[in-house]
């Protein structure tokens, strides 16, 4: 009868760790400002190629790219330091629909020259007048509100914007199905997306397994 070696420290120690990694955090909300004196655009497509293609340039100084905790009071200057003018957004939040069903979305933004919003690529809003919603979701004019039907699972919220002046704390929340208020997409918002571990834990997974089937062969 053949004797099964032990496992090597080595394999126990990386399969440890990787079950004690932790996995993607909730809701991942990440911000691109650069420098723009763009005018209103023709459609929600044009806002998000233009923006796209700014945001593919190195960010001048006064701009930039990070991930939010919270996607509440963002503005280009308080975030980054940066000018309150000529400002290019694109929010992107990567979140997780626990459960299927109606969600409701509403974005106040601070968009002088318009925006548009997409979800999971659709485009859900779209408009060109001087939007900024003040702290308050009562004017349709001045805000992004609608709802989806989502499946359960991974979803992809986009938000597009220009100001050119004054740039004001802007904000997004969501409606979970059956839920009868929003939450402000954040880091512990409880939304995970992609629940699984991180290339580092991955990695670590391949060090134990590996070294298992070592103590195995010997």
């Amino acid at each position: 009868m053949k004797r099964i070696a032990p496992a090597t420290p080595v394999a126990l120690m990386g399969l440890l760790v990787c079950l004690a990694a932790p996995l993607a955090q909730a809701s991942q909300i990440t911000l691109d400002t650069r420098y723009s004196t763009s005018s209103a655009l023709a459609s929600a497509d044009a806002y998000r190629t233009a923006i796209d293609q700014l945001a593919a340039l190195a960010p001048t100084a006064g701009y930039g790219d990070t991930r939010l905790q919270a996607y509440d009071n963002v503005s280009n200057h308080g975030v980054f330091g940066g000018p309150s003018q000529n400002v290019a957004f694109h929010f992107d939040v990567a979140f997780n629909a626990a459960s299927a069903g109606q969600w409701g979305f509403r974005i106040g933004p601070d968009f002088g020259k318009g925006g548009a919003v997409f979800l999971d690529g659709l485009v859900e809003g779209f408009k060109t007048n001087d939007m900024w919603w003040a702290g308050s979701y009562a004017n349709p004019s001045q805000d992004f509100i609608f709802t989806a039907s989502l499946t359960a699972g991974n979803h992809r919220l986009d938000v597009y914007g220009f100001e050119g002046c004054c740039d004001g704390g802007q904000q997004a929340q969501f409606q979970a199905a059956g839920s009868s208020s929003f939450i402000t997409f954040s880091s512990q918002d409880g939304h995970n997306p992609a629940q699984a571990p991180e290339p580092a834990s991955l990695a670590l997974i391949g060090l134990g397994l590996t070294g298992l089937v070592r103590a195995r062969r010997r």
